[in-house]
């Protein structure tokens, strides 16, 4: 239920439900901490002592490290549409 404590056991994220989808017969599950949706298959209820609550200044800085990251990929995408391939291919023939 959304509110519960849940850890993912493969990392050990341990968060409180945010939300809940299903899709394609997976039940997914949001967790507070990270954003991220979890296969529910590899969550189990933890205790709420291993449970930090994230505060608003570390969200606004790991939003800050998303938002380089996004610009570091779409400058990357920017810097493959302008390279030349001829420099990159061996000229004359076999």
């Amino acid at each position: 239920m959304v509110g519960d404590i849940l850890k993912y056991t493969p990392t050990s994220t341990v968060g409180k439900v945010a939300d809940i989808r299903e899709r394609d017969g997976i039940v997914w599950i949001k967790l507070d901490v990270s954003g991220l949706y979890y296969d529910a298959a590899f969550l189990k209820t933890a205790d709420p002592a291993e449970y930090r609550e994230v505060s608003f200044k570390e969200r606004e800085r790991s939003a800050g490290g998303r938002e380089s990251a996004e610009a570091a990929v779409e400058a990357a995408r920017k810097a493959e549409e302008e390279v030349d391939i001829r420099f990159f291919t061996p000229s004359g023939g076999g």
